[in-house]
């Protein structure tokens, strides 16, 4: 909530339900990001595939002002996100200081760290259901449950279906890929590296994607 002038003095006073509010109009972002996603995938283009066939025309199989006008829109609502998460995370550095000071320092703010914490992390758009004794997954540290919002290139943004996270693990055998999860309320990072084991795939666990 970045605010200037005369409009400063009155950021000191903002509620945890400002900050709700926020975290509210966050959320419509992220499902209107969403809703276009799914639009290309419906496409069958994602964010980057050509819009032109072989000889430089048109494509004619494809919705080509639905594609331009979903590709516009999620730029400019990830912008917007960005943005919102900026005034969140400021919001409640804020609002903590004027509880600690309030309280005099001493364990000042639980609520507010903890709401920092969770929304200034990304949304997961996937999450392990299954990991497999002895496979890389497990020595990699992957634990059932952990929500992904970082697989290699792959991250919140970009993330569209399951075949996202498969093209990078093929790609990847035997070079270590930096896995970032939500575990517990808090971020977690590990370095998972695809390959042969005694078990199926490279690396011995179930992903399912999260649908927000």
């Amino acid at each position: 909530m970045k605010m200037t002038g005369e409009n400063n003095a009155g950021f000191s006073e903002i509620t945890m339900d400002d900050v709700k509010d926020l975290i509210k109009r966050k959320d419509e972002i992220e499902e209107q990001i969403k809703a276009y996603y799914d639009v290309l995938e419906d496409q069958h283009v994602g964010v980057e595939g050509p819009l032109v066939d072989a000889e430089g025309f048109p494509r004619a199989d494809v919705n080509l002002y639905q594609i331009r006008t979903a590709r516009h829109s999620i730029s400019c609502l990830q912008n917007d996100h960005k943005a919102i998460m900026e005034e969140i995370e400021e919001a409640l550095h804020r609002l903590h200081a004027r509880e600690k000071a309030k309280r005099g320092g001493d364990e000042a703010g639980d609520q507010e760290e903890a709401m920092e914490q969770q929304v200034t992390l990304p949304p997961p758009f996937a999450r392990v259901d299954a990991v497999t004794q002895g496979s890389p997954a497990c020595g990699a540290g992957l634990r059932v449950g952990d929500e992904i919002i970082e697989f290699g290139s792959v991250n919140t943004e970009n993330f569209q279906n399951l075949q996202n996270i498969a093209s990078v693990v093929q790609h990847s055998e035997g070079k270590p890929l930096r896995v970032s999860v939500i575990r517990d309320g808090q971020k977690a990072q590990m370095n998972l590296t695809p390959q042969r084991w005694s078990g199926r795939g490279l690396l011995g666990c179930n992903i399912v994607p999260i649908h927000r």
